[in-house]
């Protein structure tokens, strides 16, 4: 299991996240705002409303919505482009 170390709310829906192995990066879940519990959310003050479970380390809201942190891990290390990965070699290159 991936642990979740650290996260926090950003604009338009997104959510920073930083991994104990050092990835780190945003996902966007704007495209759950249709779905049941995350309707919630339409009140962005909600989707804030973030915090890492420190005995789970996933990410949890208010009214029980919790993230499965091995997908959203998985999301992050798919990207050709992660933001950060300590210990994971050398950056990709740039291009252009």
């Amino acid at each position: 299991m991936h642990r979740i170390t650290a996260c926090k709310a950003e604009e338009d829906y997104k959510l920073w996240l930083r991994f104990e192995d050092g990835l780190e990066g945003s996902v966007f879940l704007g495209n759950l705002l249709e779905i049941g519990a995350f309707q919630l959310w339409r009140d962005v003050r909600e989707f804030e409303k973030v915090a890492v479970d420190p005995d789970t380390a996933t990410v949890t809201w208010e009214g029980g919505i919790r993230l499965d942190s091995d997908v959203l891990y998985q999301d992050l290390a798919s990207r050709s482009h992660p933001i950060q990965h300590a210990g994971g070699g050398n950056p990709p290159p740039a291009v252009g």
